[in-house]
């Protein structure tokens, strides 16, 4: 069974020092770490939104916050901002329907989660670990990391 990552103590090299981008190229960096952020958020909810409304036929904001230990006030804020991106329809008191953009995003974000976790537990991560650590690698693995997963999984 893996164990933690153990830093050797014994390892007596000094750390690498980081060679810094130039400021303009840091900032511009960190705002899109932000956005993204932002839009992990929003393709998690998505995601959530089309296994519900897939597994029971509706979608409901008590059922969203149940699932992603949130509050209601907190889903009823994100469902205005995935109305305003078009991503999903909906109206006070009534079920969430993802718009056709919702629905694609929803399935890409599936996607990219399977493929992630396929590749993780083909390198012998276990599958509970590989499920956890794909919700964060699925938002920011890029295509061509993506596809050379694909193409890994492919050979094996």
């Amino acid at each position: 069974m893996p164990g933690k990552l153990k830093i050797d103590p014994a390892d007596d090299r000094p750390p690498v020092a980081p060679v810094l981008p130039e400021p303009d190229k840091q900032a511009d960096h960190h705002r899109q770490v932000r956005a993204a952020r932002q839009t992990e958020v929003m393709e998690d909810y998505v995601e959530l939104i089309a296994d519900l409304i897939d597994s029971t036929g509706e979608a409901r904001s008590v059922d969203i916050a149940a699932r992603l230990g949130v509050t209601t006030p907190t889903v009823a804020r994100m469902i205005g901002r995935l109305k305003d991106a078009e991503w999903i329809e909906a109206r006070p008191y009534r079920t969430i329907f993802l718009t056709e953009e919702g629905r694609k995003i929803a399935e890409a974000s599936r996607r990219r989660h399977q493929i992630v976790v396929e590749f993780l537990t083909s390198i012998g991560v276990r599958e509970e670990i590989a499920r956890a650590d794909a919700e964060g690698i699925e938002h920011h693995v890029s295509d061509e990391t993506l596809i050379a997963f694909e193409s890994y999984l492919k050979s094996i």
